[in-house]
């Protein structure tokens, strides 16, 4: 089975999530035995950010590392898991809010598919970025 990263690669809905991985520094980690959870914003979710925000951020790797971070937590948190969930600390070190009371929603993103398996965790598809308080863009 293949591991996250590999997975959101042939995926064909991730190039800009897998080419920011790559930029930061995180692919390695992300291919490592894990588990993590991925909550993973697809190409639609990373265009609906402001025009040149990507490209920024690609310049701009430490915002851009916070970021990744943000979208990870610790752990194979399966859907089952996430919906007895009010909250979940990131890697990078914050909390995201998960409200499951009308589907599952993480903080301002809605997961569009939950629980895809990797060798290594699992992946939520989401349709917006994730952005810490820390983070302003």
């Amino acid at each position: 089975m293949p591991d996250i990263v590999d997975t959101a690669m042939s995926a064909g809905t991730f190039s800009t999530l897998v080419t920011a991985v790559t930029a930061a520094g995180l692919a390695d980690t992300l291919k490592s035995p894990g588990p993590f959870t991925v909550f993973a914003p697809t190409d639609d979710a990373f265009s609906k950010l402001p025009s040149g925000t990507v490209e920024a951020l690609l310049q701009d790797i430490l915002t851009l590392r916070k970021i990744l971070e943000y979208h990870v937590v610790s752990g194979k948190v399966t859907a089952a898991d996430v919906v007895k969930l009010s909250q979940a600390t990131t890697v990078e070190g914050s909390d995201v809010k998960i409200d499951a009371s009308n589907g599952v929603k993480v903080n301002d993103a809605t997961v569009v598919q939950p629980d895809i398996e990797t060798e290594n965790g699992v992946i939520h598809v989401i349709d917006t970025v994730l952005l810490p308080a820390s983070v302003s863009l």
